[in-house]
């Protein structure tokens, strides 16, 4: 899919990837230059953040508990069935984990 309007003197096809400019020389001469021109890079996505957290219907953001790994012979029963349930992110963390999502 592609858009195509005139900026200025100029055309411009938009496609998903990259804009191409059409300029005109003059009208007499009828020449056109394309030129390429690239927009941003994609940002990408955190490999390690993509395996933590999971993305809710609603919008929020699931994690795991900590503390749930290793030296498990001190902690209660209770404590540890309450670490294997997952969790939230915390309001304040959310805008620093959907950018590494790429969400943002």
């Amino acid at each position: 899919m592609f858009d195509v309007h005139r900026a200025g003197a100029n055309w411009v096809l938009q496609t998903s990837n990259c804009d191409v400019v059409l300029m005109s020389c003059k009208a007499v001469m009828a020449q056109t230059i394309i030129k390429k021109v690239k927009k941003m890079p994609k940002i990408k996505t955190n490999s390690s953040a993509k395996k933590r957290f999971k993305l809710t219907g609603t919008g929020k953001i699931k994690r795991k508990h900590a503390f749930k790994s290793h030296i498990l012979t001190k902690k209660s029963k209770k404590r540890k069935r309450n670490l294997t349930k997952s969790g939230l992110v915390h309001k304040s963390d959310t805008n620093n984990v959907k950018h590494m999502l790429g969400l943002k």
